[in-house]
């Protein structure tokens, strides 16, 4: 029976820990290493009903894109959401391990998931990685579309890629759209990158205030489509490659997704 060490190694290869950013906290946060593990529950984001879920269904193991312990605890109260989380998925034996900005750095990661989706091609790193890897990595992703489109069609495109509730448009858009550039999540801190890399469109989430208004003199296309939504698509995928992989190894281990929603609707 594989254990949680086991699902440690594999993806050790997969989503490298050197990937990582210095600020991240990532791995294995909650749990035994040596925990036997039959089923699998993936998710964006580290919620009360996600571990309640996981402890209904049964589940061994939890892995979240973001972590769930992420800032230094000074307490554990179980009247907080963080320690909730922590409590019961220590009380009910269930491992926890999150792969985040090491999942954005990979290929096939989250930013490139958000690229294929919109038909890019040529797709590059933004941001390469400066820690090395096999392959293209680092955050972000710069890429082509095969036949230039318009503004419109393009938005068009982006509704169909990622379903987001909303989107935010900062900066003049292009009479042609050709050159774009993603980042999953908030990254708005990138444009300058973007703009010097010769986007005419950088698609993101949580654009600051400060970098919109950068965007209307710089003469870039910012769109912030979520968060949520410019991440979550990449979550069917990472669980695909780890069915395979296990599979591979002639484990028979369980492997779902959780149904998670944006936090953030409309009104």
């Amino acid at each position: 029976m594989p254990t949680v060490q086991d699902l440690l190694d594999i993806l050790q290869h997969t989503t490298p820990e050197n990937l990582a950013e210095d600020w991240d906290n990532i791995g294995l946060l909650i749990g035994d290493p040596g925990r036997s593990v039959r089923r699998i529950l993936l998710a964006l984001d580290p919620t009360w009903a996600l571990i309640d879920q996981a402890r209904a269904g049964r589940f061994d193991l939890v892995i979240t894109h973001h972590p769930v312990i992420f800032r230094s605890l000074k307490a554990l109260r179980t009247d907080t959401p963080t320690g909730r989380f922590i409590a019961v998925a220590t009380r009910a034996d269930i491992g926890v391990i999150a792969c985040h900005t090491n999942l954005d750095a990979i290929a096939g990661g989250v930013s490139d998931i958000l690229a294929v989706a919109l038909g890019l091609t040529a797709i590059t790193p933004l941001i390469p990685s400066p820690k090395g890897c096999p392959s293209n990595c680092g955050l972000g992703r710069l890429g082509i579309l095969p036949v230039a489109m318009g503004a419109d069609d393009f938005l068009a495109r982006l509704q169909r890629a990622c379903a987001p509730p909303w989107l935010l448009e900062a900066g003049a858009r292009p009479p042609q759209v050709t050159r774009v550039a993603v980042c999953g999540g908030s990254c708005s801190d990138f444009a300058e990158t973007a703009l010097r890399q010769g986007a005419d469109v950088f698609v993101t989430a949580e654009v600051k205030h400060s970098v919109a208004r950068w965007a209307e003199d710089a003469g870039l296309w910012i769109i912030d489509a979520g968060h949520f939504a410019t991440e979550n698509g990449a979550m069917a995928a990472f669980a695909a490659r780890l069915r395979h992989q296990t599979a591979d190894l002639g484990w028979e281990i369980e492997i779902e997704t959780a149904d998670q929603h944006s936090p953030l609707r409309l009104v």
